[in-house]
């Protein structure tokens, strides 16, 4: 058996669910490398990073570069003779880290590679309506999660969960794969296979506020999926209108009413209870939102101090 000495990169809770089961099995971490803090909030404090916060917990040794390559950098992490590492939700790695251990560096995807390579794998599976994904090990080479496949395993997503839920089932269950995938490499018995030539590759590039817009001209799927796709986080929106007032509405939770209807797309129908949308082939139904300036809440809620005029309109 091998004795392995483990570096592990992150920075996200995500990644945290991982290390945390690394440490609990009882493996010899020695070295974290997350990112630097930084500032947030209204009074810019310094927000250490998830994995530095667990690591700190743990009295493991952080280490925060601000360049991958920077030489100061690279001799502190060859100083830590790791002989593996392992990468769950981190930045891109230049050849000289990820060549550096003797057993190699792995990386945990949150996605059935080669589909949804890329920033936002558990979003745009869910925006692209599939009803199955998964979590993939596989050692880094040059590109973007292209290496290697080590272990691969699916996940069946339900119709109605959000990125939130399945965010987090990934998380655990891709903690239990890097487990083992690590006792695979501690008991030499690996075999890996190069990912497969694929047609229309589908791939979860980084998602910016336009990409989070509505288009209720779209079909009652395709906006339900979007919706459930981007909730919690980074949440889709839209332009509310109510007379001369335009408000940007984000909108966390829906149901789909399929019914017949002659409305324009887009058009708002609420009454004392409900707040629904008119799409092609029925109505998006608002169940949770945000107003500007205000917190999230149900649509119950905010119909107590909130009223959408005959003319409000979604576009």
């Amino acid at each position: 058996m091998k004795k392995l000495n483990i570096v592990f990169m992150g920075t996200p809770d995500f990644a945290v669910a991982t290390l945390k089961t690394l440490v609990d099995n009882n493996y010899n971490i020695v070295g974290v490398i997350t990112a630097p803090d930084r500032p947030a909030g209204r009074g810019k404090k310094l927000n250490q990073s998830a994995v530095k916060k667990y690591a700190v917990e743990q009295n493991l040794n952080v280490l925060q570069p601000t360049n991958l390559k920077d030489e100061a950098f690279l001799n502190e992490l060859k100083a830590l003779n790791a002989n593996l590492q392992i990468i769950v939700a981190f930045r891109m790695l230049p050849k000289q880290v990820w060549q550096m251990p003797e057993y190699g560096t792995f990386n945990l995807h949150a996605s059935l590679l080669p589909h949804y390579r890329g920033a936002a794998p558990i979003n745009w599976a869910l925006i692209n309506g599939e009803t199955k994904t998964g979590i993939t090990t596989f050692f880094i080479d040059d590109k973007i999660d292209t290496g290697e496949i080590i272990m691969q395993e699916e996940l069946a997503i339900s119709p109605t969960e959000n990125a939130g839920s399945l965010h987090d089932r990934l998380m655990n269950q891709g903690s239990s794969l890097v487990l083992k995938t690590v006792e695979a490499i501690e008991n030499d018995n690996i075999t890996t296979y190069i990912q497969p030539e694929v047609e229309n590759i589908r791939t979860a590039y980084k998602i910016h506020k336009h990409t989070c817009k509505i288009d209720w001209s779209l079909s009652i799927d395709i906006i339900y999926n979007k919706i459930r796709g981007l909730s919690p986080y980074p949440a889709a929106w839209s332009e509310l209108c109510i007379d001369d007032t335009v408000l940007a509405v984000k909108i966390y939770e829906v149901t789909k009413i399929i019914e017949a209807h002659h409305l324009e797309n887009g058009t708002v129908v609420s009454d004392k209870n409900s707040v629904k949308v008119a799409v092609k082939g029925g109505y998006i139904e608002l169940l949770a939102l945000q107003l500007p300036g205000k917190k999230k809440m149900d649509v119950k809620s905010l119909l107590n101090g909130f009223t959408f005029t005959k003319n409000a309109k979604m576009r």
